[in-house]
Parts: structure tokens; sequence; C-alpha cells
């Protein structure tokens, strides 16, 4: 204990410098010293303060369902962390997570040609690429993009981990933030993700007050989280004989190369029998040789015949590159969707005013 207190100490004066560059960044943009580029579409823009793990892709697909079902011309646009890539890639029918990155193959293989997706790092160039070859794009969502000031946004969502709040954070490398508490002023709307089913109203009180002391008084907060839909076969196992459904009694083997993978833990711990928990790092890039180790490890376990893998959505985008491989064995994926603990009705309508009055300007 008193270690990590000591390497605190001397980490200090680095997250100092750190939050500091920082807030001159944004003062910069906020003073017009550094230019925002502005495009035609409507821009909606999720992100957070942290590092990673709070569930950043099920609200970007929600957005996205969202604007579909309004019959809009939807592009979804992100960095593409982890590709093997660079510069503006346009997805088609050939990308593979390696090209694109997991995250953005994850909303690909979901949405397909329904709308455009495209990975940048410096989103001020991908954008007018994407509008180039689909000018009739209405609304760009922008992927963890919070820091990525470059880019002129209609609304600026925050999101902030129930269990990790920023609000209780510090500046790497002490903490996960990547800017100090008072980047969250930035923000239009806040949504606290991943919340227990039931919240008391004092617990919400008390993360309303201190994000509003740090975001504003004004800014509109939610809560939401996350709801798993009955296992999936990856796409090369759907038509096999081999493949039962699970039932309770089924002996699970969980693999996940999440940031925060306690919910889903949480979940399948209330439904199966977990028998090891392969926790890789988020982003973990799969090969050929990772798995054969990993699938050795899993026969020394000695598991009953009617075993299972189950495996996160992002996870499973990469895992479908190694169809050969994995061929006959019983690997699934576990579907999650954003659901609002209360007040969904207010922020779709929060949403839909501003894209509304914006195509009115």
């Amino acid at each position: 204990m008193h270690k990590f207190l000591y390497l605190k100490f001397l980490l200090f004066p680095f997250a100092l410098a750190y939050s500091l560059v920082m807030q001159i960044r944004s003062f910069l943009y906020a003073r017009s010293f550094l230019k925002r580029e502005k495009f035609t579409p409507f821009i909606i823009s999720v992100g957070n303060l942290s590092v990673g793990g709070t569930g950043k892709t099920p609200h970007v697909e929600y957005l996205i369902k969202l604007f579909l079902s309004s019959s809009k011309r939807v592009a979804m646009l992100s960095r593409g962390y982890g590709r093997q890539t660079r510069g503006v890639i346009i997805a088609d029918k050939s990308v593979l997570s390696k090209t694109i990155g997991d995250e953005p193959m994850q909303i690909y293989a979901k949405f397909g040609s329904k709308i455009t997706l495209a990975v940048g790092e410096k989103r001020a160039l991908a954008i007018p690429a994407m509008l180039k070859d689909n000018p009739q794009i209405e609304v760009i969502v922008l992927d963890d993009a919070f820091q990525h000031q470059a880019v002129n946004r209609n609304i600026n969502i925050l999101l902030t981990e129930y269990y990790r709040p920023f609000y209780c954070d510090f500046v790497v490398p002490i903490g996960r933030l990547r800017e100090g508490k008072r980047g969250a002023k930035r923000a239009d709307i806040v949504i606290v993700t991943k919340c227990p089913d039931f919240l008391a109203i004092s617990e919400k009180e008390t993360a309303i007050k201190k994000i509003k002391y740090y975001a504003g008084k004004e800014v509109p907060i939610f809560f939401t989280k996350f709801r798993y839909a009955e296992p999936e076969p990856l796409l090369f196992l759907e038509k096999s004989s081999i493949i039962k459904p699970l039932s309770e009694q089924s002996a699970i083997v969980l693999l996940t190369g999440i940031a925060n993978p306690s919910p889903m833990v949480n979940y399948l711990k209330g439904k199966y029998h977990i028998e090891k928990h392969f926790d890789f790092a988020d982003h973990f890039e799969y090969s050929e040789n990772a798995l054969k180790q990993l699938l050795k490890k899993i026969k020394a376990l000695n598991l009953p015949e009617d075993y299972a893998i189950i495996t996160t959505e992002k996870d499973s985008v990469k895992l479908q590159e190694f169809g050969n491989l994995l061929a006959g064995i019983p690997i699934f994926y576990l579907p999650v969707e954003v659901v609002f603990l209360e007040n969904e009705e207010k922020f779709i309508h929060l949403i839909t005013k501003n894209l509304t009055d914006f195509k009115n300007l």
C-alpha cells in the first residue's frame, strides 16, 4: 500500500503536466485559436473522459438504430483503434477487423450496407472522403471522439461508467482519465452506463450532483444498463448440426478481450456454470498460434462433451476470421444492447429536436 502511494506521489507531476496540456488545448479550441472544421451533415459524438470500458459501441449502435428508424442516411466514423492499416478506409464486404479495427467491424457486421462506415486517424480528413463517395449522408456518428475537437459537432455525448465514474478518477498516469474532470464541461448530454438493474433515488441524486459539478447545472443526465440476449453461434457454425442450444446445466468457458467484462461475467454466472474465464486485454489481437494454445488449455480442463465457449460481440468478429481452425467447436457470442433505466423518451426527444432544429437552419 505504501509503495502504491509512493508511486502515485512520483507520478503526480507527470499527471499534472499532462492535464495542463489538455486544458490549454481545450482553451485554444474554445477561443478559436485552433480551428474546428464544420461539415454539412448533423454530427453527434459519443466518447468518454476515461481510457475505455464505458460501453461506447453499444451506445453508438443505439444511436444508429435510432436514426435508421427515422429513415436517415447514417454514417459512422471511428479512428479504428488496433487496426493494422493507416489512413481513411471506407468499409465494404472485403474488410476485416485487422483492416478497420474490432469495434468498427462489429458495427459493420451488424448494419452492413444500411450505413456508411469509415475509419481514419484524422476525422477532419476522413469526413470529406466519406461525403465524396456518399454525398447523401445526413447524420454522422463519431465514435470515441470526445477529445478529438478538430471537428465541430452538434451534440457531444459523454459516457461515464457507474462503478468507475470520471469524478472519482484521476488523469493518467495516476488514474484512467484522458483529460481533467473539467473536460466534462464540453458535454451536451451525460450518460451513466453499466448501471445495476435498480438504482435508489439517493444513489442517482448523488451521481447527478457530482456530474453537474463538473459538467454544468443544465446538462441532462441519463442512466443506462446492458441487456443481454440469448447466446448465438458464430456465423460459420450456424448451420452445424453439432451446435446445440445452451442449457443452464452447460459448462461454460468464457473468452473476453474487452476493458471491463464484469457486467457480462455477473450476468453469465446467474445462468451457467463458468468453468474458466480467459480474460485478455482490451482489443486483444487473436492469431492462429494464440488460438491453438488456447484450445490446448481448454482441452486440458477435461470438460464435459456439452461444454461451450461464450465470447463477446467484439471478440466474435475477430474469431470469425478463423473459421477453419474453430469449425466444429461450440462457440457462441453474447449479444448486448443498451436499455435506459428511465426517461428514454426524453433522450430521444433531445436528439431528434436537435436534428430537426439543425435541418431548419
